[in-house]
């Protein structure tokens, strides 16, 4: 069972690091699309992932349309907190791609209004809070879809 976790634009090291931690643990491949708001090498990222980042299989791209080109045949499911479909509503395939945006503004309108059909929220019952912290989301929809994945794997 395999995800592909896409974080585009992340700004926060140890959120990186620790997503990175949670694709190694979960047999995910992590994408990241540039540009980064910190350097690869930057100790706080080396921290959250701890000695983990050497066997992390990563892939690093120099912008969207990079991306998109390079993997223009993958399932593209995309988390903004502004959809309208639940990450309940997402049927996981092995191999698809988890689009996250950058943690002060998410996912540019252009990407969310071009794939609103592919969009998805993970709901929140407060109306007190407008988001949740980018690695505490990447994790609940990465055990979510290999959940599935699971279950469609014992049928």
């Amino acid at each position: 069972m395999s995800l592909n976790v896409v974080l585009l634009n992340p700004e926060i090291p140890t959120n990186t690091g620790n997503i990175g931690r949670l694709c190694l643990a979960s047999g995910s491949k992590l994408h990241l699309i540039k540009p980064l708001g910190f350097e690869i090498t930057d100790s706080r990222l080396k921290r959250a992932g701890l000695d983990y980042w050497q066997h992390l299989d990563v892939t690093y791209y120099a912008d969207f349309e990079d991306f998109i080109a390079k993997n223009s045949n993958g399932r593209l499911h995309f988390f903004s907190s502004h959809a309208s479909n639940t990450v309940w509503d997402l049927k996981f395939d092995q191999n698809d791609f988890i689009i996250f945006g950058k943690e002060s503004v998410g996912l540019p309108k252009s990407i969310t209004d071009f794939y609103k059909d592919n969009c998805y929220k993970i709901p929140m019952y407060s109306p007190k809070i407008r988001s949740l912290n980018l690695a505490n989301a990447v994790s609940i929809v990465v055990y979510e879809g290999l959940r599935q994945l699971a279950v469609n794997n014992e049928h």
